[in-house]
């Protein structure tokens, strides 16, 4: 009887994700590198039922819009515009249920900007500037629109890599579950910040204790996920193709486990680029560009956080960058920067691997990828 009742209670999390209701159409919004053919941001309809999609709308006056982030409310979509000289940051109305994006204004990011993330308040946007290394804040307005920068951190020291690493290269930054802590990976100096945020004070971020992580040195901390419940972080790492997983005890990470991305004796080119959980917690993904050209599927120990590799996938495209798990977890959708598609793979809910359902070819360099529900099911 105790075993019967430990398997329903194990099971519950699982039945409950299966039984919540989720919209049936997404809007999925593309962003781009402007370098080629593309003119900026692109919208689809995304079918949960099908993995098909439908060509909506686009936008175009703003530079290599290559990293998206979508407000908790779903009416704002913030892009990290990146340019050698300086770059920007800009804010966009959106309506889901038309797909259709509106300029509402730009501000400086304050250094080459590669990543954007908001809180779910909409008070404050960050910028992770690649190219100057520092980390900025964007105080937002009531109407979504962007304020001048109000802070900046940069780091000091650089990594063994000396021509990766000369300096900080700040690559990612978004904050905890809870909005504690503001967590950001410098590929330059192979630390992972940690800061504490306050949305109201002046400066919202200020150092934890500890400020800072460090990865093996030349393997270039990229972009991180948290579980669900915010016990554990998985860090990927550019340079060296690894993910470390770490237990989350407010700024605290713990290291639990270390694994490569690679297969045995593999030799060549990496760049592992994105990462990310699926809506049940179960499984992770990540990419990798370079050689390799790979998505790798791990499955997640839901004692202890840590991962056991699944399988990895010869990607059906070139340089395969950011990509998203749609919200039912059925659909992965992988951006492929050199070859100007986005693949849809099939998830196995039991397994968690992946076979190839559809795509969407003739897209010029798309390298963000997020979803937005169409339908409110709240209503």
């Amino acid at each position: 009887m105790k075993k019967l009742l430990l398997f329903i209670s194990l099971a519950l999390p699982v039945a409950g994700f299966a039984q919540a209701k989720l919209p049936k159409t997404y809007d999925l919004i593309v962003g781009t590198y402007t370098k080629g053919t593309s003119k900026g941001l692109y919208v689809y309809r995304f079918y949960a039922e099908t993995g098909k999609t439908a060509y909506l709308s686009e936008i175009e006056g703003i530079d290599n819009p290559a990293y998206l982030c979508v407000s908790a409310n779903n009416k704002f979509v913030y892009s990290a515009n990146e340019n050698d000289v300086g770059g920007s940051l800009s804010a966009f109305k959106f309506d889901a249920a038309s797909g259709k994006l509106t300029l509402i204004n730009s501000q400086p990011a304050g250094g080459g900007p590669a990543y954007v993330a908001i809180d779910k308040d909409m008070k404050n946007a960050f910028a992770a500037n690649y190219g100057n290394g520092t980390l900025t804040v964007l105080p937002i307005n009531k109407d979504g629109s962007l304020n001048p920068i109000s802070q900046t951190i940069k780091d000091e020291g650089h990594g063994v890599n000396k021509g990766r690493q000369e300096g900080p290269h700040v690559h990612s930054g978004w904050l905890s579950p809870d909005e504690k802590y503001f967590f950001y990976a410098d590929l330059g100096t192979d630390k992972l910040n940690i800061y504490r945020y306050h949305d109201s004070k002046i400066p919202p971020l200020t150092p934890a204790t500890p400020a800072f992580v460090e990865v093996k040195p030349g393997n270039g901390p990229r972009h991180f996920d948290f579980s669900a419940n915010g016990k554990y972080l998985y860090l990927i790492q550019e340079m060296g193709a690894e993910i470390t997983a770490y237990s989350v005890d407010g700024p605290k990470l713990k290291p639990l486990q270390t694994v490569s991305m690679v297969a045995e004796g593999y030799k060549g080119a990496v760049g592992a680029a994105d990462i990310h959980i699926s809506p049940d917690g179960h499984f992770l993904y990540a990419t990798n560009r370079g050689n390799a050209n790979e998505v790798v599927a791990y499955s997640i120990n839901q004692e202890n956080g840590q991962l056991t590799f699944v399988e990895r996938y010869s990607t059906q495209g070139k340089t395969p960058r950011n990509f998203v798990i749609d919200p039912s977890g059925r659909f992965l959708l992988v951006a492929y920067q050199d070859s100007n598609n986005i693949v849809i793979y099939k998830i196995d809910p039991n397994t968690g691997k992946l076979t190839i359902a559809s795509g969407i070819s003739n897209i010029s360099m798309p390298v963000c990828l997020k979803m937005v529900p169409v339908e409110d099911t709240k209503k």
